[in-house]
């Protein structure tokens, strides 16, 4: 299924490259919520389950869907123009007229393209209920911020936006500071590739192929949608954190924003020799080689390891954290239990690593 970019005419002229802090911010909070998707993420999300206050994180999953595969478009950059800073992002989000706050957070609820009104958009009736009976068959955490949109949108949209204040300050400050040169390099160089393709720039991205008759760039997805940059601009954002997946999100009035992973490599430093060395020296143990096979088919908590292999669990913690520092598993909360699982990718890339260490 498709989603389609038209391009119209002097398309050239309406596509920009920025970065956006609340964007990168948000694909951080997506892969916390299913880290086992997002192998990037795995040394960020596992630092924050280990250091992060108990009630934040239980927060961030509660407020997870409106990150998730269809993210609301109010948590991308809302105004064409220059880069702005994370609490600029957030004051535009509060500044939205509460109608469009409320419909852009209905349709990332329920996993909706479409525009106009929300299913629950009119008070009265029985669209409400329907919405919400929607929302019961997705997931309980949808119908729970369905309930409260409907029984309070301000009261809803101030929640979110301390939340995003609070989380950033807590977790993602050093992180941005850390990831924003990686992510300046690749905006100049993809700028330099729009100033020399044009709108084909586009079809650089995972999955998109150039069409004509009409000019337009098709992207294949999980859902169909079409927008025109004859009616909006066009945000090229950069990230780390939104690896491996590409969001596009457009709504009339508003930029239509492509967030894509950076690519490999771009402006990062290779592996070092040590860090190789490192995830080889965690696996040169037949106990963690034998703890990362049951990894590897199921992801489990320390206890259960320590029961399967009859240790007790500060014996076992010790052997997860020479596989965690290595890199060789990441973790999720599930309530109050930590689960570790495999990272597949990190094992799979140690002998990548360590030829490309030994090259340099």
């Amino acid at each position: 299924m498709p989603v389609v970019i038209e391009l119209g005419s002097a398309p050239e002229h309406r596509i920009s490259t920025r970065l956006s802090p609340l964007a990168e911010l948000c694909a951080c909070l997506h892969a916390l919520d299913g880290p086992r998707h997002h192998p990037a993420s795995r040394r960020w999300v596992g630092a924050v389950l280990q250091g992060a206050d108990e009630g934040l994180l239980e927060r961030a999953g509660g407020w997870a869907p409106l990150w998730g595969a269809f993210r609301a478009r109010y948590l991308l950059p809302l105004t064409p123009g220059p880069e702005r800073e994370l609490e600029e992002e957030l004051a535009a989000v509060a500044g939205l007229d509460e109608e469009t706050f409320t419909t852009m957070t209905e349709q990332a609820l329920v996993g909706k393209n479409g525009h106009g009104p929300g299913p629950g958009s009119r008070r009265g009736g029985r669209a409400p209920e329907r919405f919400l009976a929607r929302l019961r068959q997705l997931s309980e955490r949808r119908f729970a911020l369905g309930l409260r949109l409907l029984a309070d949108p301000s009261g809803f949209r101030d929640g979110l936006l301390a939340f995003l204040s609070a989380v950033a300050e807590e977790v993602f400050e050093a992180e941005w500071t850390r990831l924003r040169p990686t992510l300046e390099a690749d905006a100049r160089v993809r700028s330099h590739e729009h100033s020399r393709y044009g709108a084909a720039v586009l079809a650089g991205f995972p999955t998109a192929r150039m069409e004509q008759d009409p000019p337009r760039v098709v992207f294949d997805k999980l859902y169909n949608a079409r927008a025109s940059l004859a009616d909006s601009p066009c945000l090229l954002v950069p990230s780390l954190h939104i690896n491996p997946h590409l969001a596009i999100k457009h709504y009339p009035g508003y930029p239509v924003v492509v967030q894509y992973p950076v690519r490999h490599g771009a402006g990062a430093e290779p592996t070092a020799l040590d860090v190789v060395m490192r995830g080889l020296r965690a696996l040169d143990e037949p106990l963690r080689i034998r703890m990362c096979r049951a990894l590897l088919r199921q992801s489990m908590t320390t206890t259960e390891l320590a029961t399967q292999f009859e240790m007790t669990p500060p014996q076992m913690s010790r052997h997860l954290r020479k596989l965690r520092e290595a890199g060789m598993v990441h973790t999720h909360r599930e309530g109050a239990r930590v689960h570790y699982q495999l990272d597949e990718a990190a094992v799979r890339n140690l002998g990548v690593d360590l030829l490309s260490a030994l090259h340099r």
